[in-house]
């Protein structure tokens, strides 16, 4: 019984269901926040269908490389079952995807430039993420650059649970969509809240981050100033951007407090990687902070 416990549980975090169902919460979290309805059941469906494809991807087309890594052995083992996941996922991104595009593709047509730019710009830095090969730029790969690695990763989910919410809402209904403060603001907490527990990610790797040679904060500085210099200011500067936000909301205490909560138990996590934890530690716990974030901001708004 416990053995097949486990399995669901490596099924849900190695195969990246977790990271899908966060961006959910995330994506409800960041649509209350501003004030605007939730989106159909199709576009959440497509939403969590593309997070674990993307994730995915990476261990696919990698696994044969990183023999020692836990997750890397767990693909090897159950090759055909990520196989089979990743087949049923495409068809369901696809049929999904059919069906919102038959609902709004009129509306597509009278779509403003800042809206394709938008829609564009962050499924484009992803896949530079992965990297592109072409004549005139060679190899390109953001994930080679170690400390811009973490901004990228939390731009692009920043743009996925913050800005396309609303971007779709607003194509959806044929209503004018325009850039306001309060989003910029929860876009920047967002980033800066992904960006952090990237950086702690990046902990884990430490070792075989520096045999690469790839210069990621904790390589080039160390762990304490790690923590104490560059995770605890980020975490500072996006808890800072939504107390700005909340404070011009006129937000009671109570809904104030909630979202606080994620941010104090980053700090508490952070300091926590002083003594090495193992891989599920940061797949259910350190990553289990954004369900969190989600689960607590979305408490706030509808409760308080």
């Amino acid at each position: 019984m416990m053995q097949r416990g486990n399995a669901i549980v490596h099924f849900i975090f190695f195969g990246n269901y977790f990271y899908g169902l966060c961006t959910i919460g995330l994506s409800v979290e960041a649509s209350l926040q501003q004030n605007f309805p939730l989106n159909p059941l199709l576009y959440y469906i497509l939403l969590f269908a593309a997070t674990v494809l993307y994730y995915t991807k990476a261990y696919i087309t990698e696994v044969a490389y990183n023999t020692n890594n836990r997750r890397s052995l767990w693909y090897i083992k159950n090759r055909k079952l990520v196989f089979n996941s990743q087949v049923f996922l495409t068809v369901v991104a696809v049929v999904s995807l059919f069906f919102l595009f038959k609902e709004v593709w009129q509306h597509l047509l009278q779509t403003q430039w800042l809206q394709w730019f938008l829609f564009l710009i962050f499924p484009t830095v992803a896949a530079f993420y992965y990297g592109l090969e072409n004549k005139l730029l060679g190899k390109f790969n953001l994930r080679n650059t170690g400390w811009l690695k973490p901004f990228v990763i939390g731009f692009v989910w920043g743009g996925l649970v913050t800005v396309y919410p609303v971007l779709f809402h607003a194509i959806e209904k044929n209503i004018h969509f325009e850039i306001k403060l309060r989003g910029c603001l929860l876009f920047i907490k967002n980033f800066m809240f992904i960006t952090v527990l990237c950086i702690m990610f990046d902990i884990k790797d430490y070792a075989a981050d520096h045999n690469q040679q790839l210069k990621t904060f904790v390589v080039a500085v160390g762990l304490r100033k790690t923590i104490f210099f560059i995770i605890i200011p980020l975490c500072i500067i996006g808890f800072g951007t939504f107390l700005i936000y909340a404070t011009s909301q006129g937000f009671s205490f109570m809904k104030i407090f909630l979202n606080a909560i994620p941010f104090i138990l980053l700090l508490i996590v952070a300091y926590s990687l002083h003594q090495r934890k193992s891989i599920m530690y940061y797949l259910a716990i350190i990553d289990g902070l954004m369900l969190v974030k989600a689960i607590c901001g979305t408490i706030a708004m509808i409760y308080f």
